[in-house]
């Protein structure tokens, strides 16, 4: 038992520190008048994580990593508490689809796990897609109490949209390349849901 939590641990550690590299140094920076957005891969990393993990620990990998990415970075640092959250329900979202609607790690058929792998990911990314901009405007208004919040907006959903794609395909292609390496090594014997 010990050494299944530890092996959970580690993973979900794995997949935060992965999430951290792919958003901090695979990002494109877009300037919106004082503020900034960006076009990255980390969110596809929160998707993969709540694949292999199940939504929960996927979730909180990605939460963490992500959020860490933003707080040493001074032009996000004021967004980790909405980071915090829009991840932590990427993964949530995800898993919830992937694990127990679809039950994608007990099925053979292939038609099935890729629908339910793309309607998974679509899920979690499109509850990110409107969240972390509506989020972000109301944080940056009421608590920041910045009014460009008005401005930058209609740049997030752009971006987010844009980040929710890419997202979406490079994290389900990942996952169908591993799954056969990970049913085969008994992974999915072990995950969460």
């Amino acid at each position: 038992m010990h050494d299944s939590k530890t092996l959970k641990l580690a993973q979900t550690a794995l997949f935060a520190a992965l999430s951290y590299v792919v958003f901090t140094f695979l990002q494109i920076k877009i300037p919106v008048g004082a503020e900034t957005t960006s076009i990255h891969l980390g969110n596809a990393v929160v998707v993969l994580a709540a694949f292999v993990l199940g939504g929960p620990l996927g979730g909180i990998a990605g939460a963490i990593g992500m959020s860490i990415g933003d707080f040493l970075d001074p032009v996000y640092a004021p967004l980790v508490p909405k980071t915090l959250f829009c991840k932590l329900m990427i993964g949530l979202i995800t898993g919830l689809i992937a694990h127990r609607i679809g039950h994608i790690t007990e099925s053979d058929d292939r038609s099935h796990i890729l629908r339910y792998s793309v309607l998974a990911a679509a899920g979690g990314l499109l509850f990110n897609v409107f969240a972390d901009p509506i989020i972000g405007y109301w944080y940056k208004l009421l608590i920041l109490g910045k009014p460009a919040a008005d401005l930058s907006i209609k740049i997030n959903f752009a971006s987010s949209a844009i980040n929710a794609v890419l997202s979406l395909i490079i994290s389900v292609a990942v996952y169908l390349a591993l799954r056969p390496a990970l049913k085969k090594s008994g992974y999915f014997l072990r995950i969460a849901h």
